[in-house]
């Protein structure tokens, strides 16, 4: 018997290699899946912009216009300074000093360079700041007065899309854009609505992978709601896929999107990754030392196609 729905993935003509430049953005599973690929040691920028929800704050961080962050949206409150079109993470004692720190993440996303952008859209819900007004990324514990709550609709969504994706494809022809759906739940909007707003974000992604030559869906909501479907496969919070459900996604997510040659590399980076972290029980001993030579001429074989710097250096400093 059976005791899964999985169902088939349509393949992806645009194959990621080492050679890829990745960059993904949006909400906690662009740094799950972008964090995945840079352990495989596809140059990858994950999230630069901290954790992003809904599809206009992340659209406006990722317009090539968008150069240096709007000066009206500076806040400060007894934590310190942050800015309304970031994540908290972003925070200065000074406006002087969270603006370098921000002019310096903007300039990581380099759209201009990118093979492959994939973004994450976490809830279709979003908070209008009602003095300037504009959407936030992020309210920052700033007093719920200020704000007004706002479901965004599927065409909100596509028209934002539409501005982004004719900027971007000025600048970079060649971009292929992948959109996925958080398997997150915002259960603080509530239940129903955590649905509703999910509805919106899968429909925005249909009309746009329609719509859009260089854009496909990665169904990573629809594979941890139908494929996997049980709570062992949540966190303690049941709200956020485990470790398993996420290798489970990436697993998906690789086979296919990545080229047969990424695929066999795997394999082979996992025993020399379980070779890194082995502990011996006497660093010095002759069989530990030879060891330690074979793993750093398979480190040396791969030095040629992917970034292994760091690793033969580790090796390099254990050998007497």
């Amino acid at each position: 018997m059976e005791f899964r729905t999985s169902f088939p993935i349509a393949d992806y003509p645009h194959k990621i290699t080492h050679q890829s430049r990745v960059l993904t953005v949006g909400s906690c599973f662009s740094d799950v899946i972008g964090t995945a690929m840079q352990q495989l040691k596809i140059p990858t920028v994950v999230n630069p912009f901290g954790t992003l929800f809904n599809p206009l704050a992340i659209f406006k961080l990722l317009d090539p216009l968008y150069q240096q962050p709007d000066e009206r949206l500076f806040v400060a409150n007894a934590q310190g300074w942050f800015h309304y079109d970031f994540h908290s993470k972003f925070y200065g004692d000074s406006q002087a000093a969270l603006q370098s720190k921000l002019m310096s993440c903007l300039s990581e996303k380099n759209t201009q360079n990118t093979d492959l952008l994939i973004i994450t859209f976490g809830t279709a819900f979003a908070y209008k700041l009602q003095e300037t007004p504009t959407f936030v990324a992020n309210c920052h514990k700033m007093p719920a007065h200020l704000f007004e709550k706002t479901l965004l609709s599927v065409k909100d969504i596509c028209r934002g899309f539409a501005q982004l994706h004719q900027r971007l494809t000025a600048i970079n022809p060649q971009i292929q854009i992948v959109l996925t759906v958080s398997p997150v739940r915002h259960t603080k909007d509530g239940i129903p609505e955590n649905q509703l707003s999910k509805s919106i974000l899968r429909a925005a992604c249909h009309y746009l992978e329609t719509d859009y030559s260089n854009v496909r869906y990665f169904p990573a909501y629809e594979i941890m709601l139908d494929d996997l479907r049980d709570y062992r496969f949540y966190k303690a919070d049941m709200i956020h896929p485990n470790e398993v459900a996420e290798a489970y996604i990436f697993d998906k997510f690789s086979q296919q999107f990545f080229s047969d040659k990424l695929l066999a590399f795997i394999p082979r980076w996992q025993h020399i990754q379980k070779g890194l972290m082995h502990k011996a029980f006497n660093p010095h001993s002759e069989a530990h030392q030879k060891f330690l030579t074979n793993l750093l001429k398979q480190l040396q074989q791969l030095a040629s196609s992917i970034d292994v710097e760091a690793e033969i250096a580790t090796i390099t400093q254990q050998l007497r």
